[in-house]
This record gives structure tokens, C-alpha cells and sequence, in this order.
């Protein structure tokens, strides 16, 4: 298998280029829950992508290039609650084998929850659901100690009142990582693909296509992690729509002006945007506390008269054996709409090992 390791690396760097080259990003995406945070730790670190290289099966979904033989048998699940009517999580159970490479299959959800139908007269008419799902395959190959290589299949069906949609999507990753795995780093490459069934016959909408780098850096004799993200490297600016805003005069006059900085500030406040920065301290190797920051959801969801911690997260960890549990909140808007993050995993195969009966006289 030695010999495929460089053909399958320059495809996956070949995809890389040419699907971000026709990859729409204008616009609105469909099956935004795509990308969606589900794992407590990444939420706790700030972003939705991590590079961290320490056989944590909770960031496969995001970057399958860190999927690994120790994953093998593991079983996981993130379930994200939210203050409003709906919640989203996901399952997770990983499989390697010696000459094919490991697997994780993941089944992730979103709920939305029941609304009230009404007519074109305001009359109510009944009740609807709508849900969005995803069964994802990931693989994962170390090509030697310092490089891996994975990718993400993804089936996805999205029913949303008596509208229905499915697609496919692949992610494409690379890692490289250090020896004594104190760095690391990530590229990516996420949902490209096209509905196969559309809501509306013949209106076709693209995927929430991204390309992100990641960066992680453990401190040699101190147990602090830094993590660093930097998100849509396909395109610059990320100014939300809601930056301009229109103002009407006593004659009944709009005028339209745009919040946007210029010269060197607008430069810092694009570049900005695109970076997501996380700590993690690890105490005696069990319990990690995490803490986030995002400047793009900071600048987009803060009050005006109430900035409070939008865009800071924070959370912690606690690993026991082939046990792990994390908790993580978001901060997205003062007072009101921030989601709690929970994740367990559990090894089953470290959990189902017995005992090696004692021998008498040894």
C-alpha cells in the first residue's frame, strides 16, 4: 500500500485547488447545518475545525484526516441544546482496519421543531415539522509519522414542511504533525457537492462550501494548547449584509449607508474575520478548561447597547481511561439564544478487554 500513499496525497491536493475554483460562495447555501458545531471541545476553542492531534474521535466530523487506528471502536455522541424550540447533535462509531485504513460513520440530525401553518388569510390550518440529517462516512491513512491524509462522504435529506431535498457532499483534508505531536496543522476542504433532489424542481442551490487552515501548538513543558483557525480562505470579505443600513426621512426619502471600515482598519477588520483563536490547559493529564474567541461572531451578533462576551466560548474536558465528557457554551448574543454544548465518548474496546487470569507461582 506504501506506493499509493503520493498519488492519493496529490489528488487530494488537486481537489483541493480545482473545486475551489468553481465553488459558489455568493449567496445563500442550503443544508446549512453542515457546518454547524457539534463537538463541546471545538465549540469551547472558538471555531468549527481543529488540528489537534490527539485521537479525539469528537473532531473527525470536521476534519477526517485526523481519524485514527486508536479511534478503533469507539463510540460517541454531541448533542447541542439551545434555548429556542429546536436542538441538533450527532452519533459517532469508529472501525479500523490494517490495510484499508480507519473509518468513522456518523449520524448527525437537526430538529427544528413544530410550527403553526396558516393560509394567505392568516388562518390556521394545522401544524408542520422540519428536520435535516446526515450519514457521513470518514476516512483516515497516516502516509508516515508526519503526514495523514482523509476524506468525508456525506448523504444528506433535508424535509422542511412538505419540501424535501437530498444531496451528496465529500470533505477533502491533510495534516501534518510533528514527532513529538507538540504542532500541528490542517487544510481542508468542505461540502462540495450539489442537491440531487431539489425543494423546488429546476431552482438548484450550491452547498455551504468552505475552505479552512487550522494550526495547534502545545508549550513543551507547560500543559497549554493553542489553537488557530482561519475560515473561508475562498473568499475575503465576510461582511455580513446587515452592516449597511437604511434610513428613512421625514419626506419619506431611504438612504442606505454602509458601516464598513477603510484603509488599514477595514483591512484588520476583514482579516479579522476570518481568524478564530482558543486555549486549552490540560490539568494532570484529565481535566482541560477551554476558552475561544471569535471576532466575526462577536462583530455580527453583539448589541449596541449590550456587547456582554458575544463570541467568547469556553468549556471544559474531562478524559478517565476510555471514558471522556465535555461541556461547552457559546456566547452569541447578550442575555439570550446561547447554545450548551455536551459530548461523551466511551472506548468499547478498551472497556470490553478482560483481564489476564493470575498465575499461581508468578
Amino acid at each position: 500500500m506504501q506506493h499509493l500513499h503520493r498519488p492519493v496525497f496529490i489528488i487530494i491536493l488537486t481537489g483541493f485547488i480545482v473545486f475551489s475554483s468553481f465553488a459558489q460562495i455568493g449567496g445563500r447555501a442550503t443544508y446549512g447545518f453542515l457546518d454547524r458545531t457539534n463537538s463541546a471541545r471545538v465549540a469551547a476553542l472558538g471555531g468549527n475545525i481543529l488540528a489537534i492531534h490527539d485521537n479525539d474521535i469528537g473532531l473527525v466530523l470536521t476534519n477526517p484526516s485526523l481519524i485514527t487506528a486508536e479511534m478503533n471502536n469507539t463510540l460517541a455522541m454531541d448533542y447541542v441544546l439551545l434555548p429556542s424550540a429546536y436542538n441538533y447533535g450527532d452519533i459517532m462509531y469508529s472501525r479500523s482496519f490494517k490495510k484499508v485504513g480507519s473509518f468513522v460513520g456518523t449520524f448527525q440530525f437537526i430538529n427544528y421543531g413544530k410550527f403553526t401553518m396558516a393560509d394567505a388569510g392568516q388562518n390556521i390550518t394545522g401544524e408542520f415539522t422540519a428536520g435535516e440529517y446526515a450519514l457521513t462516512v470518514g476516512w483516515g491513512r497516516k502516509l508516515n509519522p508526519h503526514f495523514s491524509i482523509g476524506a468525508n462522504g456525506k448523504l444528506i435529506y433535508s424535509q422542511l414542511e412538505s419540501y424535501h431535498s437530498f444531496g451528496m457532499a465529500v470533505d477533502v483534508a491533510g495534516s501534518y504533525t510533528t514527532t513529538d505531536d507538540i504542532f500541528s496543522a490542517s487544510l481542508l476542504a468542505r461540502n462540495i457537492g450539489l442537491p440531487i433532489v431539489n425543494y423546488i424542481p429546476g431552482q438548484t442551490e450550491p452547498l455551504p462550501f468552505t475552505m479552512q487552515a487550522a494550526l495547534a501548538a502545545r508549550l513543551k513543558h507547560i500543559p497549554v494548547r493553542f489553537s488557530f483557525l482561519y475560515n473561508n480562505i475562498e473568499k475575503w470579505d465576510l461582511t455580513y449584509n446587515a452592516d449597511t443600513v437604511t434610513t428613512t426621512d421625514q419626506l419619506g426619502q431611504s438612504t442606505s449607508t454602509t458601516s464598513s471600515k477603510s484603509g488599514l482598519g477595514g483591512f484588520a477588520d476583514q482579516l479579522m474575520r476570518h481568524i478564530v483563536v482558543g486555549t486549552e490547559v490540560t490539568i494532570a493529564k484529565a481535566f482541560s478548561i477551554r476558552l475561544g474567541y471569535n471576532y466575526r461572531v462577536r462583530q455580527e451578533m453583539k448589541l449596541n447597547d449590550r456587547t456582554g462576551f458575544s463570541g467568547f466560548t469556553y468549556g471544559f474536558g474531562l478524559r478517565i481511561k476510555m471514558f471522556s465528557i465535555s461541556y461547552a457554551r457559546s456566547t452569541y448574543m447578550a442575555g439570550k439564544y446561547n447554545p450548551n454544548y455536551f459530548s461523551f465518548a466511551i472506548n468499547i474496546g478498551q472497556l470490553s478487554k478482560k483481564k489476564e487470569p493470575k498465575v499461581e507461582g508468578k
